[in-house]
């Protein structure tokens, strides 16, 4: 299994995130949607991203049309759309899947190591390795280890002390 630095993304414009740029950063990763009831989490999640970033912190959303089409617009239109209504900074990667055979390969990283819906029983090995629903996020520790999951309904200001802790 590849380590969280081995990781790679792609960006909007064909171009390419390298994770070993993350070395050193407690990071949290979210599949974002710009239709979704929890959208408005954009403008918190870019708050953390900004009270945390000089402490070597980041946020990476995902974007990712999977749940119910709630983000059916092209990159740039989601990039634009994330800036303009919650003046988002933080990188922005193409949109993929976060589920299923064509998930990208930072989600299906992420969701091997830290599986299983929370506050949920499981039924299977399957709905264990999935994103539950838009805004599922991971919070990643400065040596790479998934080290929480949290639910689609969980807000970036009830995230920050764990974030605290490990800067």
């Amino acid at each position: 299994m590849v380590s969280f630095y081995e990781l790679k993304a792609a960006l909007p414009k064909n171009q390419l995130f390298d994770f070993a740029q993350l070395q050193g950063k407690v990071v949290l990763i979210v599949n974002t949607a710009s239709k979704c009831g929890f959208t408005p989490q954009l403008e918190g999640l870019e708050k953390l991203h900004k009270d945390y970033e000089s402490r070597g912190f980041t946020v990476l959303g995902f974007p990712c049309n999977q749940f119910a089409s709630q983000d059916p617009e092209n990159d740039e239109s989601i990039c634009n759309f994330c800036q303009k209504n919650y003046g988002v900074s933080f990188p922005i990667m193409a949109k993929s899947d976060v589920n299923g055979a064509k998930a990208n390969e930072v989600f299906q990283f992420l969701k091997h190591a830290k599986p299983g819906f929370l506050g949920t029983e499981a039924i299977s090995t399957y709905s264990l390795l999935t994103a539950e629903w838009n805004f599922t996020k991971f919070l990643v520790d400065r040596q790479g280890n998934v080290v929480e999951r949290y639910s689609p309904s969980t807000s970036p200001a009830h995230i920050a002390a764990a974030i605290e802790k490990l800067l």
